[in-house]
């Protein structure tokens, strides 16, 4: 998984570059998870001085205003492997330094990092990889505070294509447990860690699934189907659904939320 353009990468890429124009009004999602993610730097030590920033798999650059206000006097590095997010990001007013990569292979020098920030992006990558580069990049006492997607993601939408077919629809979301295990491999000290539950709703299943696909889930698994689910197993899909519909009429999708706030030893 460290090649930006192996197969399973590029289907994500190309997915997120389709979802770039929308991704920012759809995004509330991701825009929840940097709110919890913000309260969390807030409350945890930061190093005396932080020069560089990286925002990693920055998307359309959502996070990037909050960062440049907590950090006013760092630079800011915005970081994805999607051109089409980047070009968004570069609109920002902060208007950092783009870089155009994968975060499981930085091109960042060892130690040039003093504050890592990654906001639901880590779920499309290798723990072990990632954590070994967010280790190597960052500098003696920097920290990370990372948020990212755990096993109850989309559990919904998992169960309702149950009733459809046996295929992989909703990628395996890697529990905290392995989150915190890689973490420790790589050399990284948890300050903290939190577990929380975040949602979408939408009135309809065709609308839900627009929302998760207007953020750049429509490519949710390594292996694609065949061929479309078709009329019936749309069907049977809206039909597994409505087992979920809430007493306020609305549809949920679920959002494991994974909360960290790691550090490199000084």
């Amino acid at each position: 998984m460290n090649n930006v353009f192996d197969p399973y990468k590029t289907q994500i890429r190309r997915a997120f570059d389709r979802a770039a124009p929308t991704y920012g009004a759809a995004g509330h999602v991701q825009g929840a998870a940097a709110q919890r993610l913000l309260a969390l730097t807030h409350a945890q030590t930061l190093p005396t001085h932080v020069h560089r920033v990286l925002d990693a798999g920055c998307g359309v650059g959502q996070s990037l205003p909050a960062l440049s206000a907590f950090f006013p006097h760092a630079q800011c590095i915005a970081l994805d492997f999607s051109t089409a997010m980047l070009a968004h990001a570069a609109r920002t007013a902060c208007a950092p330094h783009l870089v155009c990569a994968d975060i499981e292979c930085l091109p960042l020098t060892d130690g040039s990092i003093d504050f890592y920030w990654s906001n639901l992006a880590f779920q499309w990558c290798s723990p072990e990889a990632t954590f070994r580069e967010v280790f190597r990049v960052l500098s003696p006492g920097g920290v990370a505070r990372i948020a990212t997607l755990g096993p109850r993601t989309l559990h919904e939408l998992r169960t309702a294509f149950g009733a459809v077919d046996d295929g992989d629809h909703v990628i395996d979301f890697i529990s905290v447990e392995h989150w915190l295990a890689a973490s420790k491999t790589a050399g990284l000290t948890i300050q903290f860690h939190a577990h929380e539950t975040l949602f979408d709703f939408a009135a309809d299943l065709r609308a839900l699934l627009g929302n998760i696909k207007a953020i750049g889930a429509r490519t949710v698994t390594s292996q694609r189907r065949r061929r479309t689910i078709g009329r019936k197993g749309w069907q049977a899909l809206q039909c597994a659904y409505e087992a979920f519909r809430r007493p306020d009429g609305t549809l949920p999708a679920t959002y494991d939320l994974i909360l960290l706030a790691l550090r490199k030893p000084a």
